[in-house]
């Protein structure tokens, strides 16, 4: 994949220019790809951020939430901390994207023996899927993976919600 994006035309009567190659092997994992893009960017974003949307209470920790505020472009003290922090929450996601965050959670990992598969388990496009037998279960802390998998949920859900917020 080659992202061009050019600066703004100073003459307000020329397009900016965007070349995009997408090559078959960056859909393999889009996910993955567009973490490489939309990181980076939301990093920018936040360092020089000029403003901020409204963040809806429900979104942020206890401590930076406030009364229901009256007016519909009413701020107070927290409102560009609860934006930040909506920031924090989509950076972690897709930065957790591009790491192999799971291994932390393994105390020891599972082994499979893939010398002994058992019989296939079923044939798909003429395929056979084995199931294969473990070597060794392996221990994970299955609650703390758990913990750190709903906040990468979570930072893509804000990400969902504020896409329109992303300006600067």
């Amino acid at each position: 994949m080659k992202v061009f994006i050019g600066k703004y035309p100073k003459k307000s009567d020329r397009e900016r220019k965007v070349k995009i190659q997408i090559d078959p092997w960056d859909t393999w994992s889009m996910d993955n790809t567009l973490a490489h893009i939309i990181t980076p960017m939301l990093k920018q974003l936040k360092e020089t951020q000029h403003g901020a949307p409204n963040v809806d209470m429900e979104d942020v920790p206890e401590e930076l939430r406030t009364e229901q505020l009256v007016g519909e472009y009413d701020v107070d003290e927290n409102h560009f901390k609860r934006w930040e922090y909506v920031l924090d929450e989509m950076i972690f996601a897709f930065e957790s994207k591009l790491t192999d965050w799971e291994e932390q959670f393994w105390k020891t990992k599972p082994e499979i023996d893939w010398n002994d598969p058992v019989t296939p388990e079923k044939v798909v496009d003429g395929l056979e899927a084995y199931q294969f037998k473990w070597k060794t279960e392996g221990e994970c802390d299955w609650e703390g993976r758990t913990k750190y998998q709903e906040r990468i949920t979570n930072g893509f859900r804000l990400f969902g919600k504020y896409y329109e917020g992303l300006w600067d």
